[in-house]
């Protein structure tokens, strides 16, 4: 390895490559480490949505921000590939009206922060969605801008291209500030930054993350269009969307347990929620079940800030790390070379857990 980098990332993830890139902007020189490569962890299967709706205030500024860089994020990453953002639209349903009334809050919320979101009524939900059955449907929540990137996949590649990502697998981060590699090498760069996911409490246990699995079904390519926005069913524990590429993505937002098992009884309630919903999928095979992992908080809300004297961390984003990634890239980049306190550190500190300061993000999907 190299001379000691200003910056050692732990973790060759989106959110890791994204301060990276940040760093990079600034002039610091920077060093990713990761035990397996670029995006080998849930960047390496997250499906590319990007939404601006939240029910948070930090959420929702977080995900303005990265909607903005993403953009321009083909000129910005020099990317020979279209990434190919769609907006399609999210749009949340509510089945009671007490489900209406949090949305209604969270879009007040969201209007006051500049996101164009707004309530929508059953007979306009059935014009957004065509063939979505309105009858048990008191009213829904939708974002226009929201959508997705047709390779999302090719953003982490061009971020990792502009990085310097070496393999190592990393034993202990010191309190001290020494990183102590499996094959016994020591490091001792000017900081590092945490950005591991799931894997992150091997080297930071006190912080409270824990693993999630997450599980979405998808079908073959489909050449008809039938369904274009992204609808999402807290009630029926449901989301579903029609890939660029054909394919639809269903999903049990509920799913627990082992695939072997209970894939099955997944597939059922997503069946349930089609002929409830949108009956001109029940007949759409879902043959492809891919497994995630979500690196969870009590809050669902992600870590960001300072652990130790040169330690910082990034991670616990609950799945929302590819939509929150460049706003974080500029925040802990800014933090770790000029000292900047961001908004968003103060209130996603890692002490927040310790102090009953926690942030509970109402709209996590």
């Amino acid at each position: 390895m190299p001379a000691e980098p200003d910056v050692l990332i732990i973790g060759a993830g989106v959110v890791g490559l994204s301060i990276a890139y940040h760093l990079n902007q600034r002039g610091a020189s920077v060093t990713v480490l990761d035990r397996v490569g670029i995006g080998a962890g849930a960047s390496g299967v997250q499906p590319g949505g990007l939404r601006q709706q939240w029910g948070t205030r930090v959420n929702c500024t977080l995900a303005r921000e990265s909607m903005d860089f993403y953009a321009e994020v083909r000129e910005r990453l020099q990317m020979r590939v279209d990434p190919g953002f769609r907006a399609c639209g999210y749009l949340f349903l509510a089945h009671s009206e007490d489900v209406l009334g949090k949305l209604s809050e969270n879009v007040r919320l969201q209007n006051s922060l500049g996101v164009s979101s707004r309530i929508v009524a059953p007979a306009e939900i059935a014009a957004l969605v065509p063939g979505l059955d309105v009858a048990t449907v008191v009213g829904g929540a939708w974002g226009a801008d929201d959508g997705y990137f047709d390779r999302p996949q090719s953003i982490v590649e061009a971020l990792g291209a502009l990085a310097d990502v070496q393999l190592g697998d990393v034993r202990t981060v010191g309190d001290d500030g020494v990183v102590t590699l499996q094959s016994g090498d020591e490091l001792e760069p000017g900081a590092i930054v945490i950005a591991a996911g799931v894997d992150t409490p091997h080297l930071l246990p006190e912080l409270p993350i824990h693993a999630e699995a997450r599980y979405l079904f998808f079908s073959y390519p489909i050449a008809e269009r039938l369904l274009e926005p992204l609808v999402i069913s807290a009630e029926l524990r449901f989301a579903a969307k029609q890939l660029a590429d054909g394919r639809l993505l269903a999903s049990d937002l509920g799913a627990h347990g082992q695939p072997e098992t209970d894939s099955e009884v997944w597939r059922a309630t997503v069946r349930e929620a089609c002929e409830t919903l949108l009956p001109r999928l029940i007949y759409v095979a879902l043959p492809q079940l891919v497994a995630g992992l979500y690196d969870v908080t009590p809050d669902h809300q992600a870590i960001l800030g300072r652990v130790r004297d040169r330690v910082w961390v990034a991670a616990g984003f609950s799945g929302h790390g590819f939509m929150h990634a460049p706003a974080v890239g500029r925040i802990l980049a800014e933090a770790v070379l000029e000292g900047r306190e961001d908004e968003a550190l103060r209130i996603l500190d890692p002490g927040r857990f310790a102090e009953g300061r926690l942030v509970p993000e109402p709209q996590v999907v």
